[in-house]
C-alpha cells in the first residue's frame, strides 16, 4: 500500500492532525524526519500532506527546510472565543491597569482550561502558558473556578481522571481536591501557590453567564506575594461583573465559541 503500512486505515484529517500535534508539544521549527516519527506517519505521507499544508498557510517551510505553524492557522486560532475576547479585552486590560499583576481569561476546553486573553505584568513571574496554551484546571486558579461553579457532572469527571503534578506542591488528591473546590465555591474564588509553576501564585474568580460559569478571571503574581493575594478580590469581582454585564446579550455557546463538553 502507498505510504506503508503505518497509517493504513486512518483517514485523511487524523494524519493532518497527527501533524499539528507535533507543532502543539514542540517550541521550535522541525525537520521532516522530526515530524514524521514523532507523528506515527510514513515519509512519504508527511512529505506530501506537509507540502499541502504550506501551500495552504498552514506550516512555514523555513530556508533551513525546517517546518513550523504557518500564520494563517495563528489567524484561524483567534476566532477562538472571539466575541468573549472582544468583549472583554478592554476590562481585562482595566483589571490589569488597577493592579498592576498578570491578568488573565480562561475557558474550559474538555478536560484543560484555555487562554483566551493575558496582558503581562511588568513582574518577573515565571510564565506556564500563552493566549491559546492550555493547562490542567487543577493546578490553576481559573481552572479551579470554572471546577468549582460548573455543572457537577464536568466536576465528578475531573475527579476521577489521574491528575498530573507539574510540582510537588500540586493539589492532585482527588479527595482534597474535591475539599478545596467546595471552599472556592463558598467563598467566591480559587488559589495556587507554586501549583504550575515555582515562583508564581494565582487567585482567581468567576465570570458568570445568565447564571452559568462562563470563564475564570484571574491574576498570576510572584509567589513571595502569596500572603496579600486577596487584597486584589474586589479588582476582580468588580471587573467579572463588568465582563458579565457586557456579554449577558450573547448566548453563552456562540459567546465562547468552544468545545463544552466534557469529553477529551
Amino acid at each position: 500500500m502507498a505510504g506503508g503500512g503505518r497509517d493504513a486505515g486512518r483517514s485523511v484529517t487524523s494524519k493532518v492532525l497527527a501533524i499539528l500535534e507535533v507543532f502543539e508539544k514542540s517550541r521550535g521549527p522541525l525537520s521532516l524526519t522530526e515530524i514524521c516519527g514523532q507523528s506515527g506517519l510514513p515519509m512519504s505521507t508527511v512529505h506530501r500532506l506537509m507540502g499541502e499544508l504550506t501551500d495552504w498557510g498552514l506550516l512555514s517551510r523555513g530556508a533551513n527546510g525546517r517546518y513550523q505553524l504557518g500564520i494563517r492557522l495563528w489567524e484561524l486560532a483567534q476566532n477562538t472565543g472571539r466575541q468573549l475576547r472582544e468583549a472583554a479585552r478592554p476590562h481585562v486590560q482595566d483589571l490589569f491597569s488597577l493592579t498592576g499583576e498578570t491578568a488573565q481569561l480562561a475557558v474550559r476546553e474538555g478536560h484543560e482550561v484555555l487562554y483566551i486573553e493575558r496582558i503581562y505584568g511588568t513582574k518577573r513571574v515565571p510564565r506556564a502558558s500563552r493566549v491559546g496554551g492550555r493547562l490542567p484546571m487543577h493546578a490553576t486558579a481559573v481552572g479551579k473556578v470554572l471546577l468549582a461553579f460548573g455543572e457537577d457532572w464536568v466536576r465528578t469527571a475531573y475527579l476521577n481522571r489521574e491528575l498530573e503534578r507539574p510540582t510537588a506542591f500540586t493539589h492532585a488528591n482527588a479527595g482534597l481536591l474535591a475539599a478545596e473546590l467546595d471552599r472556592a465555591r463558598e467563598q467566591g474564588y480559587a488559589t495556587t501557590v507554586d501549583e504550575m509553576r515555582l515562583g508564581a501564585c494565582s487567585i482567581a474568580v468567576p465570570v458568570l453567564h445568565t447564571g452559568r460559569v462562563g470563564a475564570g478571571l484571574g491574576l498570576v503574581l510572584p509567589s513571595a506575594q502569596a500572603p496579600g493575594m486577596t487584597r486584589h478580590l474586589a479588582a476582580l469581582r468588580g471587573v467579572s461583573a463588568k465582563i458579565e454585564r457586557a456579554t449577558a446579550h450573547i448566548p453563552l455557546e456562540t459567546l465562547l465559541g468552544v468545545h463544552l463538553s466534557g469529553h477529551d
